[in-house]
């Protein structure tokens, strides 16, 4: 069983287990334990998102790696991809980020690169588990001048500007497009509009004022609306918003039609298979993506393969197959090509790119799917059952899949980072799927709740 980390990273309530400075402190040092190396003294990259608990967290996992022997590299407050850039860029051994995505201020989180700039597989977050508690480290104590130092780099933001830009054609230009973005008050506060402006768009901002305490407030990718009406009153071309940490985005037309994930993969994918760009014409995306995207890719000559949920899982399926684009439905899109992992102004680079290629709006690019009815359901519980102990869900379940036939999906799983069963299901009428989806509520309430 796993104590500390979840589907992506350790998270949770800041100066709460697990997210106190005391653990931070002992997963600094069993990360620079693990990527310790031959060579000398080695280097591990630290950056944070805006929220005012990765002041705490950020000295402690800054002290717990030093003692460890190893020297910091502060970036301050980064993109989560910008990290993984950083990491890779500069040949660090690994890399840390502070952040809890796109949770409220008073959370954080704690996420780690190797140093090829890709999130740990779960056999080595077992094995940081195992330094920490089962007190391998308490004897290990460098001193005098084995003892690591930090160093603040001061050109990492201008460094992740470059080379965002450089995914972007450069025979190409933004210039005539009007564009509204929403940083959510988070770590691309400062880089989304520096990369936009300097490629030639006329650029709107909101969620650029971070003060610790408004990261995704009111704004980010789980408010699409705020960036749905901005662009209609502002006649803008279309929108884009970000997550805390920025590795994921969603979009809007300038109808101020919302395009999520699923939209975007199929308009990416599409141009690249025309490009001849798309390893073996294939996407990887999830189980929650929508059927219409596995349908319109099919209808191509493509292929798609499903992952489980966690974009970290969809880049071990896209490693092993030998693919180069994946995603999910959040937004988060993976173009191995570009970099390692989910990074939300790569993707924006590249609808872009493919909008100024053809001379076609958002809109008209989003065309290319038609996406089934989907509802989804969150519903807490008390305990995380195996469903083989609940016969009645496993009934439902199995009677509502067989009404649905092939023209529909039911996925049915418990939160990896919260007390929460997920309950998803898709079909061609959308007031059946809702009728499923409220009794299937009401049954795991009665036994889960």
């Amino acid at each position: 069983m796993r104590k500390l980390f979840g589907t992506d990273g350790v998270r949770g309530v800041a100066n709460e287990e697990p997210m106190t400075g005391e653990m931070a402190m002992q997963i600094g040092k069993a990360t620079a334990y693990l990527f310790r190396n031959t060579k000398g003294r080695h280097r591990i990259v630290l950056g944070k998102d805006t929220r005012l608990s990765g002041y705490m967290l950020e000295t402690a996992l800054a002290s717990g790696i030093c003692s460890m022997g190893a020297d910091v590299l502060l970036v301050g407050p980064l993109p989560t991809p910008g990290i993984a850039f950083i990491t890779a860029d500069m040949r660090a051994d690994a890399g840390v980020v502070i952040s809890a995505s796109h949770n409220p201020f008073y959370d954080n989180g704690i996420k780690i690169f190797a140093g090829n700039g890709f999130k740990l597989p779960d056999e080595m977050e077992q094995k940081i588990e195992e330094l920490i508690f089962s007190g391998t480290l308490d004897g290990v104590h460098p001193t005098g001048t084995e003892v690591g130092k930090a160093f603040r780099i001061d050109d990492a933001a201008g460094r992740y500007v470059a080379f965002l830009k450089r995914t972007f054609p450069e025979q190409l230009t933004l210039e005539g497009l009007k564009i509204v973005v929403d940083c959510a008050n988070g770590a691309a506060y400062h880089v989304a509009p520096a990369v936009l402006k300097e490629l030639g768009a006329e650029v709107s901002c909101v969620g650029v004022e971070p003060d610790g305490e408004n990261i995704n407030l009111n704004c980010g990718s789980l408010h699409p609306e705020l960036i749905s009406n901005l662009v209609v009153d502002k006649g803008a071309d279309l929108g884009l918003t970000l997550d805390g940490d920025a590795d994921r985005v969603i979009f809007t037309d300038h109808t101020g039609r919302v395009i999520d994930g699923d939209h975007i993969m199929a308009i990416c994918a599409l141009d690249m298979m025309q490009e001849g760009t798309l390893k073996k014409k294939t996407l990887v995306a999830t189980v929650m993506s929508n059927m219409g995207l596995e349908m319109v890719l099919k209808k191509a000559g493509g292929n798609m393969v499903r992952a489980p949920v966690g974009d970290r899982y969809v880049v071990e399926e896209m490693l092993s197959g030998g693919y180069n684009l994946g995603g999910e439905q959040s937004g988060h899109i993976v173009f191995l090509d570009h970099n390692t992992t989910g990074d939300g102004m790569i993707t924006a680079m590249q609808i872009l790119a493919i909008m100024r290629k053809r001379g076609v709006t958002l809109a008209g690019l989003a065309e290319v799917m038609v996406t089934f009815p989907q509802t989804q359901r969150n519903v807490m519980v008390k305990e995380k059952k195996d469903f083989s102990l609940v016969p009645q869900l496993q009934r439902m379940i199995n009677e509502c899949q067989r009404e649905l036939g092939k023209r529909g999906r039911i996925l049915v799983r418990y939160s990896g980072t919260e007390p929460v069963l997920r309950i998803m299901i898709e079909g061609e009428n959308e007031q059946k799927i809702a009728r499923m989806a409220d009794a299937m509520v009401e049954t795991v309430q009665r036994a889960l709740g």
